[in-house]
Protein backbone atom coordinates (compact mmCIF):
# COMPACT_ATOMS: atom_id res chain seq x y z
CA UNK A 1 0.00 0.00 0.00
CA UNK A 2 1.23 3.54 -0.54
CA UNK A 3 3.12 4.92 2.32
CA UNK A 4 0.87 7.76 3.09
CA UNK A 5 3.31 8.80 5.86
CA UNK A 6 6.61 9.15 3.50
CA UNK A 7 7.29 12.94 3.39
CA UNK A 8 5.96 13.34 7.97
CA UNK A 9 8.55 13.18 10.16
CA UNK A 10 8.08 10.65 12.67
CA UNK A 11 10.16 12.39 15.18
CA UNK A 12 7.08 15.19 15.46
CA UNK A 13 4.97 13.15 15.94
CA UNK A 14 2.71 14.06 18.48
CA UNK A 15 -0.62 12.38 18.11
CA UNK A 16 -0.78 8.54 16.36
CA UNK A 17 -3.72 6.68 15.23
CA UNK A 18 -2.70 2.97 14.42
CA UNK A 19 -5.51 0.86 13.07
CA UNK A 20 -8.21 2.71 14.39
CA UNK A 21 -12.24 1.21 14.17
CA UNK A 22 -14.63 2.93 15.30
CA UNK A 23 -17.82 1.63 16.58
CA UNK A 24 -21.54 2.85 17.82
CA UNK A 25 -22.93 -0.30 19.57
CA UNK A 26 -23.18 -3.13 16.90
CA UNK A 27 -22.21 -0.36 13.92
CA UNK A 28 -18.85 0.12 12.57
CA UNK A 29 -18.72 3.69 11.39
CA UNK A 30 -14.63 3.78 10.33
CA UNK A 31 -12.52 1.74 9.59
CA UNK A 32 -8.74 0.85 9.60
CA UNK A 33 -7.27 4.53 10.02
CA UNK A 34 -3.47 5.11 10.78
CA UNK A 35 -2.14 8.36 10.28
CA UNK A 36 0.24 10.80 12.60
CA UNK A 37 -0.36 14.28 13.56
CA UNK A 38 2.84 16.57 12.78
CA UNK A 39 3.38 19.11 16.04
CA UNK A 40 3.28 23.00 15.30
CA UNK A 41 1.26 22.01 12.22
CA UNK A 42 -2.17 22.59 10.89
CA UNK A 43 -3.30 19.44 9.94
CA UNK A 44 -6.66 19.45 7.64
CA UNK A 45 -9.70 16.19 7.38
CA UNK A 46 -11.47 16.20 4.32
CA UNK A 47 -14.03 14.59 2.56
CA UNK A 48 -17.90 14.53 1.79
CA UNK A 49 -20.63 13.78 4.50
CA UNK A 50 -20.48 10.74 6.78
CA UNK A 51 -16.62 9.59 6.41
CA UNK A 52 -15.58 9.88 9.43
CA UNK A 53 -14.06 13.12 9.94
CA UNK A 54 -15.54 14.58 12.78
CA UNK A 55 -15.77 11.18 14.56
CA UNK A 56 -11.64 10.30 14.22
CA UNK A 57 -11.13 14.30 15.44
CA UNK A 58 -13.53 13.86 18.44
CA UNK A 59 -11.13 10.37 19.34
CA UNK A 60 -8.41 12.45 19.91
CA UNK A 61 -9.28 14.10 23.14
CA UNK A 62 -12.21 11.18 24.16
CA UNK A 63 -15.69 13.76 23.64
CA UNK A 64 -16.91 10.01 21.91
CA UNK A 65 -16.51 8.69 25.29
CA UNK A 66 -19.61 10.56 26.10
CA UNK A 67 -21.86 8.73 23.47
CA UNK A 68 -23.92 5.41 24.39
CA UNK A 69 -22.45 2.39 22.48
CA UNK A 70 -18.97 4.05 21.41
CA UNK A 71 -16.35 1.49 21.46
CA UNK A 72 -12.69 1.98 19.79
CA UNK A 73 -9.85 -0.64 18.70
CA UNK A 74 -6.78 0.16 17.64
CA UNK A 75 -5.03 2.25 19.70
CA UNK A 76 -4.41 6.67 19.75
CA UNK A 77 -1.39 7.41 21.35
CA UNK A 78 -0.61 10.99 22.42
CA UNK A 79 3.50 11.01 23.29
CA UNK A 80 3.09 7.37 22.90
CA UNK A 81 1.00 7.16 25.63
CA UNK A 82 -2.54 5.18 24.39
CA UNK A 83 -4.90 7.42 25.59
CA UNK A 84 -7.77 4.69 25.95
CA UNK A 85 -5.61 3.02 28.56
CA UNK A 86 -8.07 2.21 31.29
CA UNK A 87 -5.68 4.63 34.03
CA UNK A 88 -5.92 7.26 31.92
CA UNK A 89 -8.27 10.18 32.76
CA UNK A 90 -10.55 11.60 29.97
CA UNK A 91 -10.89 14.96 31.92
CA UNK A 92 -6.78 15.35 31.60
CA UNK A 93 -6.74 14.25 28.21
CA UNK A 94 -9.19 17.43 27.57
CA UNK A 95 -6.84 19.80 29.15
CA UNK A 96 -3.97 19.20 26.59
CA UNK A 97 -6.18 18.76 23.95
CA UNK A 98 -8.55 21.09 23.65
CA UNK A 99 -11.75 21.69 21.29
CA UNK A 100 -13.21 24.28 19.35
CA UNK A 101 -16.56 23.06 17.76
CA UNK A 102 -18.39 23.87 14.85
CA UNK A 103 -20.98 26.09 16.11
CA UNK A 104 -19.78 29.01 18.68
CA UNK A 105 -20.97 28.32 22.32
CA UNK A 106 -20.01 31.06 24.78
CA UNK A 107 -21.24 30.76 28.10
CA UNK A 108 -23.78 32.83 29.67
CA UNK A 109 -21.13 34.82 31.20
CA UNK A 110 -18.98 37.90 30.47
CA UNK A 111 -16.10 37.91 27.83
CA UNK A 112 -13.60 37.71 31.00
CA UNK A 113 -15.68 34.85 32.68
CA UNK A 114 -16.14 32.87 29.29
CA UNK A 115 -11.93 32.85 28.86
CA UNK A 116 -11.52 32.51 32.95
CA UNK A 117 -13.55 29.87 33.38
CA UNK A 118 -11.70 26.45 33.08
CA UNK A 119 -8.86 28.26 34.91
CA UNK A 120 -11.07 28.72 37.41
CA UNK A 121 -12.53 24.90 37.67
CA UNK A 122 -9.23 23.93 37.81
CA UNK A 123 -7.90 25.66 39.94
CA UNK A 124 -5.62 28.33 38.85
CA UNK A 125 -3.03 29.54 40.71
CA UNK A 126 -1.31 32.58 38.21
CA UNK A 127 -2.97 35.92 37.29
CA UNK A 128 -6.13 35.00 36.04
CA UNK A 129 -6.42 38.63 34.31
CA UNK A 130 -2.96 37.88 32.90
CA UNK A 131 -4.16 34.69 31.33
CA UNK A 132 -7.51 36.27 29.71
CA UNK A 133 -5.54 38.86 28.39
CA UNK A 134 -2.96 36.61 26.83
CA UNK A 135 -5.45 34.53 25.96
CA UNK A 136 -7.25 37.19 23.88
CA UNK A 137 -4.56 38.33 22.49
CA UNK A 138 -3.58 35.02 20.96
CA UNK A 139 -7.11 34.28 19.83
CA UNK A 140 -7.03 37.76 17.65
CA UNK A 141 -9.67 39.61 19.95
CA UNK A 142 -8.39 41.55 22.76
CA UNK A 143 -8.06 44.63 20.65
CA UNK A 144 -12.06 44.25 20.13
CA UNK A 145 -13.32 43.58 23.33
CA UNK A 146 -10.37 44.95 26.19
CA UNK A 147 -12.58 48.06 26.84
CA UNK A 148 -15.85 45.61 27.55
CA UNK A 149 -14.52 42.54 29.56
CA UNK A 150 -17.83 42.28 31.97
CA UNK A 151 -20.12 42.47 28.42
CA UNK A 152 -21.86 39.33 27.96
CA UNK A 153 -20.20 36.67 25.43
CA UNK A 154 -23.36 37.14 23.70
CA UNK A 155 -22.88 40.46 22.92
CA UNK A 156 -20.31 39.70 20.73
CA UNK A 157 -20.71 39.02 16.64
CA UNK A 158 -20.32 35.35 15.50
CA UNK A 159 -17.22 35.75 14.18
CA UNK A 160 -15.96 37.10 17.73
CA UNK A 161 -18.12 34.73 19.83
CA UNK A 162 -16.27 31.88 17.67
CA UNK A 163 -12.61 33.60 18.71
CA UNK A 164 -13.60 34.08 22.10
CA UNK A 165 -14.24 30.31 22.46
CA UNK A 166 -10.72 29.65 20.52
CA UNK A 167 -9.53 32.37 23.52
CA UNK A 168 -11.61 30.17 26.00
CA UNK A 169 -9.83 26.94 24.92
CA UNK A 170 -6.45 28.28 24.64
CA UNK A 171 -6.85 29.53 28.50
CA UNK A 172 -6.44 25.92 29.08
CA UNK A 173 -3.10 26.04 27.98
CA UNK A 174 -3.66 23.08 25.77
CA UNK A 175 -0.53 21.45 23.11
CA UNK A 176 -3.56 20.13 20.75
CA UNK A 177 -6.57 22.53 19.13
CA UNK A 178 -9.06 20.70 17.52
CA UNK A 179 -10.96 22.42 15.90
CA UNK A 180 -14.83 20.89 13.52
CA UNK A 181 -15.92 22.98 10.75
CA UNK A 182 -15.30 26.26 13.13
CA UNK A 183 -15.81 28.58 9.87
CA UNK A 184 -19.14 26.77 8.63
CA UNK A 185 -21.28 29.17 10.22
CA UNK A 186 -19.47 32.64 9.73
CA UNK A 187 -19.40 35.18 7.27
CA UNK A 188 -16.53 35.45 4.60
CA UNK A 189 -14.94 38.54 7.01
CA UNK A 190 -14.60 36.01 10.02
CA UNK A 191 -13.85 32.98 8.33
CA UNK A 192 -10.92 34.62 7.04
CA UNK A 193 -9.92 36.16 10.45
CA UNK A 194 -9.72 32.63 12.09
CA UNK A 195 -8.06 31.28 8.96
CA UNK A 196 -5.57 33.81 9.73
CA UNK A 197 -5.43 33.19 12.90
CA UNK A 198 -4.74 29.31 12.94
CA UNK A 199 -1.67 30.36 10.76
CA UNK A 200 -0.20 32.26 14.11
CA UNK A 201 -1.62 29.94 16.36
CA UNK A 202 0.69 27.07 14.97
CA UNK A 203 3.59 28.77 16.19
CA UNK A 204 2.19 27.10 19.74
CA UNK A 205 -0.24 24.78 18.83
CA UNK A 206 -0.98 21.68 16.66
CA UNK A 207 -4.15 22.15 15.25
CA UNK A 208 -6.67 19.59 13.57
CA UNK A 209 -9.49 20.84 11.75
CA UNK A 210 -12.56 19.32 10.31
CA UNK A 211 -13.25 21.35 6.80
CA UNK A 212 -15.92 20.73 3.92
CA UNK A 213 -14.23 23.94 2.23
CA UNK A 214 -11.52 22.00 0.34
CA UNK A 215 -10.38 26.03 -0.90
CA UNK A 216 -9.84 25.92 3.48
CA UNK A 217 -7.86 23.11 3.93
CA UNK A 218 -5.36 24.29 0.77
CA UNK A 219 -5.11 27.91 2.47
CA UNK A 220 -4.35 26.72 6.33
CA UNK A 221 -3.55 23.19 6.15
CA UNK A 222 0.56 21.96 6.04
CA UNK A 223 -1.23 18.46 5.95
CA UNK A 224 -4.33 16.69 5.16
CA UNK A 225 -6.33 13.79 5.08
CA UNK A 226 -9.38 12.78 2.33
CA UNK A 227 -11.57 10.30 4.03
CA UNK A 228 -13.90 8.79 1.93
CA UNK A 229 -17.46 6.51 2.98
CA UNK A 230 -18.68 2.98 1.26
CA UNK A 231 -21.51 1.48 1.75
CA UNK A 232 -22.25 -1.55 3.36
CA UNK A 233 -23.97 -4.58 2.41
CA UNK A 234 -26.12 -3.26 5.41
CA UNK A 235 -27.02 -0.08 3.78
CA UNK A 236 -24.74 1.87 6.16
CA UNK A 237 -21.96 3.90 5.59
CA UNK A 238 -18.32 3.08 6.90
CA UNK A 239 -15.48 5.70 6.49
CA UNK A 240 -12.24 5.17 5.77
CA UNK A 241 -8.94 7.03 5.23
CA UNK A 242 -7.57 6.91 1.77
CA UNK A 243 -4.99 8.91 1.72
CA UNK A 244 -2.58 11.62 3.78
CA UNK A 245 0.03 13.51 2.63
CA UNK A 246 1.30 17.16 2.59
CA UNK A 247 -1.37 19.23 1.83
CA UNK A 248 0.55 20.63 -1.81
CA UNK A 249 0.20 16.88 -2.75
CA UNK A 250 -3.11 16.02 -1.65
CA UNK A 251 -4.07 18.74 -4.12
CA UNK A 252 -1.73 19.37 -6.69
CA UNK A 253 -0.63 15.42 -6.89
CA UNK A 254 -2.63 12.83 -5.48
CA UNK A 255 -1.80 9.17 -5.69
CA UNK A 256 -5.11 7.50 -5.20
CA UNK A 257 -7.76 7.80 -8.34
CA UNK A 258 -10.43 8.41 -5.05
CA UNK A 259 -8.17 11.89 -3.92
CA UNK A 260 -7.96 12.68 -7.87
CA UNK A 261 -11.89 12.35 -8.24
CA UNK A 262 -12.83 14.10 -5.05
CA UNK A 263 -10.56 17.44 -5.26
CA UNK A 264 -11.27 18.06 -8.54
CA UNK A 265 -15.13 18.46 -7.78
CA UNK A 266 -16.29 14.86 -9.60
CA UNK A 267 -18.48 13.71 -6.37
CA UNK A 268 -18.87 15.34 -2.76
Amino acid sequence: MYDMMETIQETQTVLKAENIDIYYGNYRAVRDVSLSIPRNQVTAFIGPSGCGKSTILRCFNRLNDLIHGFRLTGKISYHSQNLYDSDVDAVEVRKHIGMVFQKPNPFPKTIFDNVAYGARVNKFKGDLEELVETSLRRAALWDEVKDKLQASGFSLSGGQQQRLCIARAIAMQPEVLLMDEPCSALDPISTLKVEELMHELKEKYTIIIVTHNMQQATRVADVTGFFNAEVTGKGSKVGYLVEFERTENIFGNPQQQETRDYVSGRFG
